[in-house]
């Protein structure tokens, strides 16, 4: 077993019960960091401080990540010109803030003999939005209502960099 000193030296390979001694002697505790390596590794820590940095760490880690919500805008197939900018622009709200939208098309009673015509809708939605999102699913029909998932566009590296420097 290869163990690791409490001030992060490198004390070599050694049996457990020797690893344990030396631990004893130091007053603190033999912790397994990667018990998958080839010789699994042990460290000479205190367990309660080790244990309280970890739940650190997650925590940090937790706060940094982005949960990404589903935004829904509702469309019918007779929509106006007007109407339909409204909405566009709602979308673009949610894609600009990291979100993805669900934009929902719906049939009610003779206008599902018109789906075909209805699909033209949805594209010059996801037209009007193209410069900042792309299609990460489809149109596609279900029930009485025909669906499809925007997504925002990746970044580029360089043009965050440009919004920072203009800020």
């Amino acid at each position: 077993m290869r163990v690791i000193g409490a001030e992060g030296n490198q004390l070599g390979v050694m049996p457990i019960r020797e690893a344990r001694n030396v631990a004893e002697e130091a007053g603190l505790d033999l912790v397994l960091v990667s018990p998958n390596a080839k010789p699994p590794v042990c460290r000479i820590v205190d367990y309660g401080k080790f244990r309280y940095e970890m739940s650190r760490k997650e925590k940090d880690a937790k706060k940094k990540q982005k949960i990404v919500e589903i935004k829904e805008v509702r469309l019918s197939p007779n929509i106006e010109e007007n109407d339909l900018n409204t909405k566009v622009g709602m979308a673009r709200k949610f894609l600009e803030k990291g979100n993805r939208v669900k934009v929902t098309l719906r049939f009610r009673g003779r206008e599902l003999a018109y789906v075909n015509q209805s699909k033209k809708v949805l594209d010059g939605f996801a037209e009007k939005l193209s410069d900042i999102s792309s299609i990460d699913k489809p149109a596609k029909f279900e029930g009485r209502s025909m669906i499809m998932f925007l997504a925002a566009k990746k970044q580029e590296p360089g043009k965050k960099q440009e919004k920072q420097e203009k800020n």
